[in-house]
């Protein structure tokens, strides 16, 4: 009986091989999450730096000198990160008759944006967003007009003059919610399809939100402007110390585990010396 092995014993050959692959295993899977989780740390912080960078420059075109907006030749260059919430000045003749109200939720309460055509001295047209508008009844008292041929030959009133920050075009629509240019349902300012609802020649790839005050003497009402909303979410940090953390804690495990198993290396070796 003495000479005798029961391989179920703890330190038997028989069961120190799995329990070893299984320590391998395990050792592997902790190096990669590790791994990982520093990585994902660190491209947090990249993303960071970029957001605050981000921040930065959007402020600083917030608070500029109003330039002008690009004109024809240089649409094609237009683009999110270069050109919006760039503060412009443009000038030109509204086209009041095709003014297309848009869905919005504003400081103000719920309610619309009011998106006008603006006629330029180059003959473009550019959307502006003169404001927001309370009326529960906007899209009866702005009716789908259609232009039948260039509605700026025709443009009535002074020219006017006017300031507020470059937007990019929100094409589409808003969260599950498509626009419908048929029944004259607007949920985003969608540049591209504005245009085509309207049959305007000739339009900029973006829009314009007008600052306060912005509106001729003569419009037909004076929507509230200057309502940009400019905040960017910026949890990076968050993040960051989120994963940081984590892969900290893997690694502590890692540790303890490595070192309870020295432990019973050292104690099994011990007793076998003992015996």
């Amino acid at each position: 009986m003495t000479g005798r092995h029961d391989p179920e014993l703890v330190g038997a050959p028989g069961a120190r091989r799995p329990r070893g692959v299984v320590r391998i295993i395990l050792a592997i899977a902790g190096l990669v999450l590790i791994v990982l989780f520093t990585g994902l740390g660190t491209w947090q912080v990249q993303r960071l730096q970029w957001k605050l960078d981000l921040i930065e420059r959007v402020d600083t075109r917030v608070h500029a000198t109003p330039v002008a907006p690009p004109d024809a030749a240089h649409w094609a260059q237009v683009a999110k990160d270069s050109h919006e919430y760039r503060h412009v000045r443009l000038g030109g003749r509204f086209l009041f008759d095709y003014s297309t109200p848009v869905q919005a939720v504003s400081e103000l309460g719920a309610g619309y944006w009011l998106v006008t055509p603006l006629c330029t001295a180059d003959g473009a047209i550019v959307l502006v967003n003169r404001g927001f508008i309370p009326a529960a009844d906007a899209r009866e008292r702005y009716p789908a007009r259609r232009a039948a041929g260039d509605p700026c030959a025709d443009a009535a009133g002074s020219p006017h003059s006017l300031t507020g920050l470059l937007r990019m075009a929100e094409p589409g629509g808003g969260f599950l919610r498509e626009n419908d240019p048929a029944k004259n349902r607007w949920f985003s300012r969608d540049v591209a399809g504005i245009a085509a609802a309207r049959g305007l020649p000739k339009v900029a790839p973006y829009f314009v939100d007008a600052a306060s005050g912005q509106d001729p003497a003569g419009a037909p009402e004076h929507p509230v402007g200057g309502l940009t909303v400019i905040s960017f979410q910026n949890n990076h940090l968050v993040y960051a110390i989120t994963w940081y953390a984590l892969a900290l804690m893997v690694a502590g495990a890692f540790w303890f585990v490595a070192r309870s198993n020295n432990k019973e290396n050292r104690k099994a070796k011990d007793d076998g010396s003992k015996a």
